[in-house]
C-alpha cells in the first residue's frame, strides 16, 4: 500500500520559469487522504513543528515514513537533476496560520529543496494560497499559485530568486514541511530553535480557529 501517487509525479514536468519547481495535485492519493488527516497530529500553535514535540501515530506516521523513503527521493532527484543522496532530511509540521504568515520569501541558503504537502480537505478563501513569485517585491507578480488542499505536493528549489509567499489568511492550515539541506548541523540547530518555540506554544496554547 502506497500513501503517494509516483506516477503523477513522474508524470509532472519540472517548471523553470521563474525558477525550478512542480505541483501535484492529489499526490497523496485519494483513498488515502482522509485516514492521514483523521491521524494529523495536534499542533499547540501557529508556526512550525518538528515531529519530535508531536503525537505522531497511524497513518500520518506511515505517509511521514514513505515521505523519507528512496522512491521519493530519486524520483525529487531525477526531476531537479540532482544528488541528494549525501544531504540530510528535515521536517516540520504546520498546522494554523496567521495573518502575518506568507510574507515573501526565498528560503534560507542552508535549504536545498524544499517540498511542502498540503493536509486541508478543501480550501476555499482567497488566502493562504501559495504563490510562485517573479520578484520579491509584488504578491500579484505569480505563475502558479497553489491551493493547499487535498494532499497537493509542491516542490522547489531554492535560489537566490525563489520567492514565495501568498496572501494573508488566519485559522487552520495545515501543512508538512520536508528540506533536504546543506548538512547534519542545519537539522540540530532548526530543529533545536523550533523544539523551543514549540515549548514555549504550550505553555501558552494559541486559541484555534475553526
Amino acid at each position: 500500500m502506497s500513501y503517494l501517487d509516483y506516477d503523477a509525479l513522474a508524470a509532472t514536468p519540472l517548471q523553470k520559469d521563474p525558477y525550478d519547481f512542480l505541483v501535484v495535485p492529489n499526490f497523496v492519493q485519494a483513498d488515502q487522504l482522509q485516514g492521514v488527516i483523521a491521524d494529523y497530529p495536534e499542533v499547540p500553535g501557529p508556526g512550525s513543528h518538528p515531529p519530535s514535540e508531536l503525537e505522531i501515530r497511524g497513518n500520518f506516521a506511515a505517509l511521514m515514513k514513505e515521505l523519507d523513503g528512496p522512491r521519493f527521493r530519486e524520483l525529487i532527484e531525477q526531476k531537479f537533476d540532482l544528488d541528494l543522496s549525501d544531504r540530510p532530511t528535515m521536517y516540520t509540521v504546520r498546522g494554523y496560520c496567521r495573518r502575518t504568515d506568507g510574507k515573501i520569501h526565498t528560503d534560507s541558503t542552508t535549504k536545498v529543496i524544499t517540498v511542502l504537502v498540503y493536509m486541508n480537505q478543501a480550501w476555499d478563501s482567497d488566502g493562504g494560497r501559495l504563490r510562485i513569485l517573479r520578484s520579491g517585491d509584488n504578491l500579484d507578480d505569480y505563475v502558479a499559485e497553489v491551493p493547499p488542499h487535498g494532499g497537493t505536493l509542491l516542490v522547489f528549489r531554492r535560489a537566490e530568486n525563489s520567492w514565495h509567499g501568498h496572501e494573508p489568511f488566519e485559522g487552520r492550515r495545515r501543512a508538512i514541511q520536508m528540506n533536504w539541506v546543506t548538512d547534519a548541523d542545519v537539522v540540530a540547530h532548526e530543529q533545536r530553535r523550533h523544539r523551543i518555540s514549540t515549548a514555549v506554544k504550550k505553555l501558552n496554547p494559541f486559541r484555534k480557529a475553526g
